[in-house]
């Protein structure tokens, strides 16, 4: 099945026909590594020489592991019976998913809009803003991520944007956590302030308890809408189901992607209170997406919703949480360097002393064989985001094979 058995010739491939530059980063790093076989928390290279434990997860892509045999055993049932399906058309499968994730939220967020990534669909919760509103202002948190596309490119870090020519109007940014800041910023023209719950780029920064509900009432007070990224720390991935749970505060718009797709199927989500629907009324087609909601992809999307919403999953995720905070402060005890941990759930960030630090440690990571990597808007910061189907004889390797990378990394440090 593979194009290529040698890492060499898809390393050489790769730098000639996808992305040079993205090749030699990693070549530099001496972190080239080739996926190939992949099963549960571990990746193999594609010469099956290099074992990772996969500590990204791409985001949360992989919260269920690398080709989960229920989710696996889904898509190919499915396609006894369907195809990618139709979006100019009624589906029972796009019903029966938005119907699931309906149930799963509060208050009204009743309907669901479907596209392929999370960029697409923070596209959409913006557009939905504006329409709804007749506003135009979007408010969002320097160093945040909503992704690589026009209005979630323009809602995200500068850095992102710079190279690409001039920005969009209508897009302002406050530092996250600030009331104070977001006070001065929504105005009568704000149509939406948008935010990641948690902002994983920006280095997992946890808000106060006050910090949502009050962007909740200043959002009422001035008739802006509250939009939450929940790309990444949805799904179970913060001990809740939706992240938003922890600070008892309820958005008019949801945005999910990554693990709905169970690394099986890509497909995104928009949802959105029962009166924002409107927007579509006079025009039901006035947005589509043609692979957005793909039939396979719905079904797929409703087994990972099935095993995220059990109650024992979500128990599972906050032992593991319990257990894995147990050995990181633990660690902080051995090694200087490691300052603090971040963490809601599985969701967790490694406080390391400077940017140096952070980058070194993914790479000492790498030659101890874990796949981790830096926030890359807070590189002191190292990402930690196991699979949540990882156990406890897992987490006690892991802690082990940290404890020797932050070891090396300390002495790596040394030599600057």
């Amino acid at each position: 099945m593979r194009a290529y058995t040698s890492k060499a010739q898809a390393i050489e491939a790769f730098a000639k026909h996808v992305s040079s530059a993205k090749a030699a980063f990693w070549q530099q790093l001496n972190m080239d590594f080739v996926m190939g076989n992949r099963d549960g928390c571990w990746m193999r290279d594609v010469e099956g020489e290099k074992k990772l434990f996969n500590l990204h997860t791409n985001g949360g892509v992989f919260n269920l592991g690398h080709r989960n045999p229920e989710i696996s055993r889904t898509l190919i049932d499915a396609l006894d019976e369907v195809d990618m399906g139709n979006g100019h058309l009624i589906s029972w499968a796009r019903a029966a998913l938005a119907e699931k994730i309906a149930a799963t939220m509060p208050a009204d967020l009743a309907y669901t809009v479907f596209g392929v990534s999370g960029g697409e669909a923070v596209d959409l919760a913006i557009k939905v803003a504006r329409a709804y509103s007749g506003k135009t202002k979007i408010i969002s948190a320097k160093g945040g991520y909503h992704g690589h596309t026009g209005l979630a490119l323009a809602a995200g870090d500068e850095k992102y944007r710079l190279p690409f020519g001039p920005p969009a109007p209508g897009f302002e940014q406050v530092p996250f956590g600030s009331l104070a800041d977001l006070e001065t910023a929504v105005d009568d023209d704000t149509a939406a302030v948008i935010l990641e719950t948690v902002p994983a780029t920006l280095g997992m920064p946890i808000a106060s308890a006050q910090y949502y509900p009050g962007i909740r009432k200043l959002c009422d007070r001035k008739g802006a809408l509250l939009i939450l990224d929940e790309v990444q720390t949805g799904l179970g991935r913060t001990g809740k189901l939706w992240a938003f749970e922890h600070f008892k505060v309820v958005p008019d718009v949801v945005v999910l992607g990554k693990g709905l797709s169970g690394g099986i199927y890509p497909i995104s989500a928009t949802v959105i209170r029962k009166p924002l629907e409107s927007v579509f009324h006079p025009d039901p087609h006035i947005h589509v997406s043609t692979f957005g909601g793909s039939e396979l992809g719905c079904l797929v999307a409703l087994k990972v919703l099935k095993i995220s919403s059990d109650p024992r999953f979500l128990d599972h995720v906050n032992r593991m949480a319990d257990h894995i905070r147990q050995h990181v402060q633990q660690l902080m005890g051995r090694h200087s360097i490691l300052k603090g941990l971040r963490q809601l759930g599985l969701f967790m960030g490694l406080e390391l002393e400077d940017e140096l630090c952070g980058q070194l440690l993914c790479a000492a990571a790498y030659q101890h064989d874990l796949f981790m990597v830096y926030a890359n808007n807070n590189k002191s910061v190292c990402q930690l985001l196991p699979p949540l189907i990882i156990d406890e004889n897992q987490a006690d390797w892991v802690a082990g094979q940290l404890d020797q990378a932050l070891a090396a990394t300390g002495e790596m440090k040394k030599a600057f």
